[in-house]
């Protein structure tokens, strides 16, 4: 007992350790103290899903992606939306010494079980994607047992 050393509660950082949330790791590796943090949880979209009886909502945040850059798939289930997007402006008339572009390869993915893959209606208007994903008909599997 006189070993022990009594845990200041309010001194947390001991427990907390970068190293155990992936997210701080990558933001400790990449800071320079020149620019800003970068990490997983910036460079992604938010995704909103609500349910009622018959349908599935999903909604998308991607400002500034074409259409033609998003792709989305159902399969068994699992809704994925993915963007691959290259920024680039061509300017041959400056004489760049140092000149960056950036990719961008998101993907998000959702696991709605009871989703019916026909029927699914997707749009994008102002920068929201938003799907209605139907649900299946529930069947009835029960089975009357007559009683003798």
């Amino acid at each position: 007992m006189l070993g022990l050393v009594p845990m200041n509660r309010r001194k947390n950082d001991l427990l907390m350790s970068d190293f155990n949330n992936f997210d701080n790791m990558l933001d400790d590796f990449f800071d320079d103290r020149w620019w800003k943090k970068r990490g997983i949880i910036a460079e992604t979209f938010r995704m909103d899903v609500q349910e009622n009886e018959n349908d599935y909502f999903v909604e998308a945040e991607l400002p500034g992606v074409k259409k033609e850059e998003i792709e989305v798939k159902m399969d068994h289930g699992r809704l994925q939306i993915s963007i691959e997007r290259e920024e680039s402006t061509e300017d041959s008339k400056k004489n760049y010494i140092h000149r960056e572009r950036k990719c961008n390869s998101l993907k998000r993915s959702i696991y709605l079980a009871d989703a019916d893959e026909q029927g699914i209606a997707a749009k994008l208007d102002n920068g929201v994607l938003s799907l209605t994903i139907p649900k299946k008909k529930a069947e009835d599997r029960s089975k009357k047992i007559d009683i003798l």
